[in-house]
């Protein structure tokens, strides 16, 4: 299938072609055209599957269609539960919007900066992508209408829900105009999204995208069963003795983030850390520099297990296991993404090994353990 065949202007064509946008998706094979014929969407689609591409082409194309508004107002909204993703679906619409000769503006706005840029900008802007939380402030302060929204979009409407914001939303949900398009995505479709959408969709288009089953098999994995105290240790010389180049490493907490990045850079391991409690532009400014390969090692929450595009990332380290097998998932599929093999590692400890078989059984997948205890990483 080819874009040309999606009913996408061929303005979009061109872009598309030199963006290196060799053929649709599956995902974006299937939401594109229904998108585009003004119809509710619940798309379920793992991350990493172009799914942003795959609504925001077609609401583009819809605003080259449609005559601007005679009020300044965002007529496209997209609720995400993270920074990170709100910056990153911008930079989707960014790159997009010059293939318009209307040129919309595009606006991210969220927690963690200052109000007032926010504050001055988002009243000239057509889309604006929002946290939940940053958004209702913004309507507090009276910065911004929603009075002519035609088009919502929640991405990763799974995470908002397990993080809280249902409260949040349903208020933002309360002040949209009754007539409007509703695209939801997900990575999965629990109760909570079931009963979710029921409440805002509108005889929506159901698209789910399985999981290529060779896709988690391009991902080579591997654990070590090690006691606790060695679990840094043995990092460092994975790192130092594999040349490893560019790792991603998850820490269960923002304290353990900061304890394993202090003591890689003591041992001269070129490492940042990228959590909750450091500033935006800090994360932003890492994050670019960790996807530009300037930076060997970061160090993350699971605030990056999803919702954070890195192609070709070559290795994935669970410094420790995280709760459920879904975010073990998340987190090694960071990795072994676009046809790519990688690496998935997991530190072990002999408290996290029955944990670990409640993993691989979820799976459906036996991972090789070795011993890490009997490794030397003494000086490491």
């Amino acid at each position: 299938m080819s874009f040309s065949l999606l009913g996408l202007s061929p303005a979009f064509l061109k872009l598309l072609e030199a963006e290196g946008y060799a053929k649709p998706t599956p995902i974006q094979n299937q939401v594109i055209p229904v998108v585009i014929a003004n119809k509710d969407v619940l798309g379920i689609a793992k991350t990493g599957s172009g799914k942003t591409a795959s609504y925001v082409l077609p609401i583009l194309h819809r605003l080259e269609q449609t005559a601007v508004s005679t009020y300044r107002e965002p007529t496209v909204l997209v609720l995400v539960p993270t920074r990170e993703l709100a910056d990153q679906v911008q930079q989707v619409f960014q790159t997009f919007i010059p293939a318009l000769t209307g040129q919309p503006t595009c606006l991210a706005v969220y927690g963690g900066v200052s109000i007032n840029t926010q504050m001055q900008a988002i009243g000239k802007a057509d889309i604006v992508v929002a946290t939940p939380g940053r958004l209702l402030d913004l309507l507090e302060k009276n910065a911004v209408r929603l009075s002519s929204i035609a088009t919502l979009v929640l991405d990763e409407a799974d995470k908002m829900l397990n993080l809280g914001f249902k409260e949040e939303v349903d208020r933002i949900l309360a002040l949209l105009p009754p007539r409007r398009q509703n695209l939801l995505f997900s990575a999965t479709l629990s109760d909570d999204l079931s009963q979710f959408q029921q409440l805002i969709l509108n005889a929506p288009q159901v698209i789910k995208i399985a999981a290529e089953t060779n896709d988690i098999e391009l991902i080579h994995q591997l654990a070590y069963l090690v006691s606790e105290e060695k679990k840094g240790p043995l990092l460092r010389y994975l790192i130092k003795h594999g040349d490893l180049k560019q790792v991603l490493v998850f820490a269960s907490s923002t304290l353990k983030a900061d304890a394993i990045t202090h003591k890689l850079l003591k041992n001269r391991i070129h490492a940042a850390a990228v959590h909750s409690k450091l500033g935006q532009q800090t994360r932003c400014f890492t994050l670019q520099q960790f996807k530009a390969g300037q930076l060997r090692v970061l160090v993350t929450t699971d605030l990056l297990a999803r919702g954070i595009d890195i192609e070709f990332l070559p290795c994935v380290i669970n410094y420790e296991l995280p709760r459920s097998p879904k975010d073990y998932l998340h987190r090694i599929g960071r990795t072994g993404r676009a046809e790519s093999t990688g690496d998935a590692i997991s530190l072990v400890s002999p408290e996290e090994m029955d944990h670990f078989k409640v993993i691989q059984k979820k799976m459906g997948i036996r991972v090789k353990i070795l011993s890490g205890d009997q490794i030397d990483v003494q000086g490491y």
